[in-house]
């Protein structure tokens, strides 16, 4: 007697919180819903936009430094192409047919080297913006991405530190 297919979803999976089955369709489904309204769904389409935003501020500015706006561009660009890569992902559920790949490993390594470099990036493009109002949006911009990147790694991936008791 068999009852379909079921699935698993871990704690780290960050396509947001498991939903019953019924609700979010059948794994025939092209797409999910449920993700659109999610906490992880909307915290990738705000960091998309405070990336493009950032994006466009430094794109229409004048430039003072060549290579600090130059590397902000590429960071911030690179860093919304993959956030939409797996915000695809996690839409059209491609993590069930791609088993052999750690989808919360290599999204979490994406959110740990990305918001390094989108960190950097910021800071060297509000050093170098010389109060030209289009530059000093960019990186503000640059610095909300930064915080809502890492608040999307610490609400999809919490570690918790338990100690152990030694008894002998």
């Amino acid at each position: 007697m068999s009852h379909g297919a079921r699935v698993i979803r871990t704690g780290a999976s960050s396509a947001g919180p498991a939903a019953p089955s019924a609700s979010s369709g059948s794994d025939g489904d092209l797409m999910d819903g449920a993700y659109f309204r999610s906490c992880a769904g909307m915290l990738k389409v705000a960091q998309m936009i405070a990336l493009l935003v950032g994006f466009i501020s430094v794109n229409n500015s004048p430039w003072t430094n060549y290579s600090a706006y130059s590397y902000f561009q590429i960071v911030t660009m690179c860093d919304l192409v993959m956030i939409l890569f797996f915000y695809i992902i996690h839409i059209f559920r491609v993590y069930r047919k791609l088993t052999c790949v750690s989808w919360p490993l290599a999204e979490f390594l994406h959110y740990l080297i990305g918001t390094i470099l989108l960190l950097i990036a910021s800071i060297v493009a509000a050093s170098k913006s010389y109060n030209l109002t289009g530059l000093v949006a960019g990186a503000t911009f640059g610095f909300l991405a930064t915080i809502l990147c890492v608040l999307s790694m610490w609400s999809s991936y919490k570690v918790s530190c338990v100690t152990q008791s030694t008894s002998k």
